[in-house]
């Protein structure tokens, strides 16, 4: 019986992938792609109808009478995105196919408990009006370490906090079930679950997240891989130079983020523009908006900094082989100008492998993939799961 509940469980979750990735579509086509009989085929979309994952809606006519389609039931949120950066928090409501319906954001407080005062306000208000039940949940992506089962910040070192227990405060504050992890690790799972299809499909692969600071998130065989301890993938501290720019977040002028992050680019501009020790400090979209206006001094200081980071990721993939490596964050915008040089650091250093490098691209999630990673933390339990009712 439990194989039975087991394969159960496993063809549901085929069923509403492919409604999730090729909708509009038939059961008959769903049918003869996964090789389902049938029978089966129509009494899992039945369930999920039940269950509010799906919708039926009618397909173009080609002359006789029109096609019923299937496709995710997105009416009305179903998940709260808390995306918390050093800078700004952004709280946010989605939908099933991860369409963004309501946000806000507000300066991230410097301490743990303004935080959660704040990120719980904001959730009422969010849930007010909402159908009781509607949430399946909240995610959570955190700028440090996660100790992801417990749902804990092990440290965030840009706000120096420790073993704070945000998924507990945060349930006990608002009655939904919350999930939390590292912003790298939950913008991965975004771009495997709502990245471009060539993305979506490839299995190994390592997201760059560039912000303030710098995180890798990295995906293994389909999976988040979070070591032994749940805090793998902690790459922007490796070592690749000495005497950066600027110290990274726990000190060090040897590590990559130090070389290769947002404030490292703003640094460099500011040397080289000649106002550095001014007061007027340039934000780092700011920076990619006079680098497209043609500022030499900014294109320099984007282009040094994709370098580095090029470095490093060829130091991934000396060590990892992966199928591709994703960079993201607002530096996303700043693409056309930085991926010539940027690939350019990578194949150069990865010369010794005598191999081609894998796929290097930009993310397709907009310059705030740990929002998408913090709505993807609940809802791909909806497509990953393989529990039943």
């Amino acid at each position: 019986m439990a194989r039975a509940d087991t394969i159960r469980s496993i063809n549901r979750r085929i069923i509403l992938n492919y409604v999730r990735e090729r909708s509009p579509i038939s059961r008959a086509e769903i049918a003869q792609e996964t090789a389902l009989q049938r029978s089966t085929v129509s009494l899992i979309v039945s369930e999920l109808m039940e269950d509010g994952l799906v919708e039926e809606i009618e397909g173009e006519s080609t002359g006789g009478r029109p096609p019923t389609l299937l496709r995710l039931r997105a009416a009305g949120p179903v998940a709260i995105g808390v995306a918390v950066g050093t800078v700004e928090t952004v709280v946010a409501t989605s939908d099933l196919g991860g369409h963004l319906l309501e946000q806000e954001e507000f300066p991230t407080p410097r301490s743990p408990e303004e935080l959660l005062g704040r990120v719980v306000e904001r959730i009422r208000r969010l849930m007010r009006g909402k159908i009781r039940g509607s949430i399946e949940g909240v995610g959570i992506s955190l700028p440090g370490l996660v100790d992801f089962e417990a749902g804990a910040a092990l440290f965030i070192p840009y706000l120096k906090w420790r073993d704070w227990q945000v998924k507990r405060a945060v349930e006990e504050a608002t009655g939904l079930p919350v999930v939390v992890d590292n912003d790298a690790n939950a913008a991965a799972l975004a771009e495997l679950w709502f990245g471009r299809p060539e993305i979506r499909e490839v299995r190994d692969f390592i997201m760059v997240l560039v912000e303030e600071g710098l995180g890798t998130g990295i995906v293994f065989d389909g999976q988040i891989y979070r070591g032994e301890s749940g805090v793998a993938g902690e790459f922007g501290h490796m070592t690749i130079g000495s005497a950066a720019p600027i110290r990274c977040a726990s000190g060090s002028r040897d590590c990559w983020e130090a070389f290769a992050c947002e404030r490292t680019a703003i640094a460099r501009y500011e040397k080289l523009s000649g106002r550095s020790g001014t007061r007027h400090e340039i934000t780092f979209p700011q920076l990619i908006d006079l680098a497209f206006e043609g500022d030499r001094a900014a294109r320099s200081a984007l282009l040094k900094t994709a370098r580095y980071l090029g470095v490093g990721i060829a130091n991934l993939i000396k060590g990892l082989s992966p199928e591709a490596v994703i960079v993201g964050g607002r530096i996303s915008r700043a693409w056309p100008l930085i991926a010539g040089d940027l690939k350019n650091a990578v194949a150069k250093s990865s010369v010794c492998r005598g191999l081609p490098p894998p796929r290097i691209d930009v993310s397709s999630l907009g310059e705030q993939p740990q929002l998408m990673g913090a709505l993807s933390l609940v809802l791909t339990s909806k497509f990953a799961s393989v529990a039943t009712a």
